[in-house]
């Protein structure tokens, strides 16, 4: 019989299978609904008391210096002091090493020097003048003036120097403008009629091609010096010694410039006669008689010219300097008279001011020399203890070298934070510190700083808090690694709930509260009561809350019972807050929490 119920079932696999799955799952819910029966529902309460609640962050991290600094010279030299070693500690200020500074401190020298020369010259200022200073700048003054006087009758002097020069003059250059046209334009060379200039030219032009060029320079250059003669001896007659200065001068200055032009037209004649001369002697030709005569009459008429050339000119160079002293002599005079006006009259302002601005000055570059001087001295920039000594006495240092490391005695623990802690983090918060290293040792602290901005590494961003120490310890040591709890809120004197209590619904947060009074020994009871009657819902609103109690700020009363959790009946698992608005609803499986609420979880 049985190996034909076998067979069926082979024959009907399908209907065999699903027959079997209705008579577990009947059995199932029939034995959970006949157990639940049998097992009621156990509660456990709470006590809604007044507390502080506190919210707070935890984070790991390691042990710092509040700050720390390489100790480097900003000059260059030997080192000739050394005032610290390892483990010391120092003073803010403190003077850690010396450079040899002989340099700086000559230059600091000078400028104080320079400093109280320019105070000084603003003292000397700002006083008045004395009565030797006086008479000096007054008699200054008078010798200016006298000077003048004296410039003013050597010019006269010169005028009439000048017009006696002009007449001696006019008593040579006639004779000798005769005697240079016999020379050139008489007929005593050549055949009667033909001028001297055109028989000495055909005498050897066919020797020589100059010969025209030169009979025309000297015929050029002896009409120019006419025409000047000509018109300087009217204007000479034309003027006398009662002439105005500027007449007498400009008559000074024509004749000079006629007796320049006859020299160089004798001068033009000698050489052309000497040029005549050697062409005859190379060819071995009749020299004229005359041209002997015509040689003497030109060095002599040369001579004159000179002399008076040199006269007329010292007449005019004196003429110049008298008018030169006297302009001189005016400034001198002008000068002279302001610095007697201002030694009288108080200091000007501008000089005064410039006086105070050059006192300025110095002061500038006296501080200017004072902070180089002291970049030869390395000091301390904080209190702390020196550590990693890199250098002795002696050695040469420069901006580059590191004289020695200094920390401060403060430590700070610099935690990493995820961003949503780092976004509950200010400064000044207070915090908790305890040191893998050091057991049992705890010591408070306060946020002193987080970072602006995170480091992102693999896709994860951290920011990191520096916590300072309220205390410090010998034992903690930089680079230990330290946790920190934050907290980030704290309230006292709330009513507080355990969060298993609070459940959520559509309308809001709420607990459960027994619907019947029960005993003080159901308090501590932690494996629950059997209620008489279900408990009800009390609509509350809740404020603060950490990882174990919520601030409720209305709904309850202290002293108010609340089911904490509950025991599910026929089973060691219990539930502690829902998202069902109907606790008959409950289920072993249903976790709670919402709406930014604390939830329950498995206890």
């Amino acid at each position: 019989m049985i190996s034909k119920l076998f067979r069926a079932i082979g024959a009907h696999k399908g209907k065999a299978f699903f027959i079997l799955l209705l008579i577990i799952g009947g059995g199932y819910f029939g034995y959970a609904k006949f157990a639940k029966k049998d097992t009621p529902m156990r509660y456990v309460l709470a006590v809604v008391e007044k507390g502080t609640i506190i919210s707070s962050v935890s984070g790991s991290g390691q042990v710092s210096t509040s700050n720390q600094v390489e100790l480097k010279p900003k000059a260059s030299g030997d080192l000739t002091a050394l005032n610290v070693k390892n483990g010391q500690e120092v003073a803010s200020g403190a003077l850690i090493a010396q450079l040899d500074a002989r340099d700086a401190l000559k230059s600091v020298r000078d400028a104080e020097a320079n400093l109280v020369s320019a105070k000084l010259s603003l003292e000397k200022l700002q006083q008045p003048a004395d009565a030797l200073s006086i008479i000096q700048a007054e008699n200054s003054l008078a010798q200016a003036k006298e000077s003048k006087q004296d410039a003013e009758a050597d010019l006269v002097k010169a005028h009439d120097d000048a017009f006696n020069n002009i007449s001696n003059a006019f008593l040579d250059l006639p004779e000798i403008m005769q005697g240079l046209d016999d020379v050139l334009y008489n007929d005593t060379v050549g055949i009667s009629g033909q001028d001297n200039i055109l028989a000495y030219a055909d005498l050897v032009k066919n020797f020589d091609e100059r010969t025209t060029r030169y009979r025309e320079e000297v015929a050029t250059n002896y009409t120019f010096a006419y025409d000047a003669y000509q018109k300087n001896f009217e204007d000479y007659k034309a003027s006398s010694r009662n002439a105005t200065p500027e007449a007498i001068e400009a008559l000074l200055n024509e004749t000079y410039l006629t007796t320049k032009a006859i020299a160089e037209s004798i001068k033009s004649t000698n050489n052309y006669i000497d040029f005549v001369l050697d062409i005859l002697t190379k060819y071995k030709l009749k020299t004229p008689t005359v041209t002997a005569t015509h040689k003497t009459n030109l060095e002599s008429y040369t001579g004159k010219t000179n002399s008076l050339l040199t006269s007329l000119l010292g007449i005019v160079n004196t003429i110049k300097t008298a008018k030169d002293t006297i302009v001189n002599t005016d400034r001198s005079i002008i000068e002279k008279t302001e610095s007697l006006k201002n030694l009288k009259a108080d200091p000007d302002p501008l000089d005064l001011a410039s006086a105070k601005l050059s006192i300025t000055q110095k002061e500038n570059a006296l501080q200017d020399v004072k902070e180089k001087l002291a970049d030869y001295y390395v000091r301390a920039p904080f209190e702390g203890v020196i550590v990693g000594v890199a250098v002795k006495k002696g050695d040469a240092v420069s901006a580059s070298t590191v004289i020695a490391t200094l920390i401060t005695k403060q430590r700070v623990a610099e935690i990493s934070l995820n961003e949503v802690d780092a976004a509950k983090i200010t400064q000044g918060q207070k915090a908790t510190l305890t040191f893998d290293a050091v057991e049992g040792l705890s010591i408070s602290g306060s946020v002193g700083d987080i970072d602006t901005l995170g480091t992102v590494s693999q896709g994860v961003v951290t920011y990191t808090a520096k916590i300072i120490f309220d205390t410090q310890d010998a034992r903690v040591k930089p680079g230990m690694s330290v946790s920190a709890s934050i907290i980030t809120d704290m309230k006292q004197d709330v009513l507080m709930v355990p969060n298993a209590a609070i459940k959520s619904s559509g309308q809001g947060s709420y607990v459960e509260v027994p619907g019947e009074t029960v005993t003080a020994n159901a308090m501590g009871n932690t494996g629950g009561i059997i209620l008489m009657n279900a408990p009800k819902q009390q609509a509350i609103q809740i404020g603060m809350a950490n990882d174990t109690s919520t601030e409720v700020t209305s709904g309850l009363e202290e002293g108010s019972i609340v089911v904490s959790r509950t025991i599910s009946a026929g089973s060691t698992n219990t539930t502690s807050g829902s998202s069902s608005g109907n606790s008959a609803n409950r289920s072993i499986l249903n976790v709670g929490g919402g709406g930014g609420s604390p939830s329950g979880g498995f206890r």
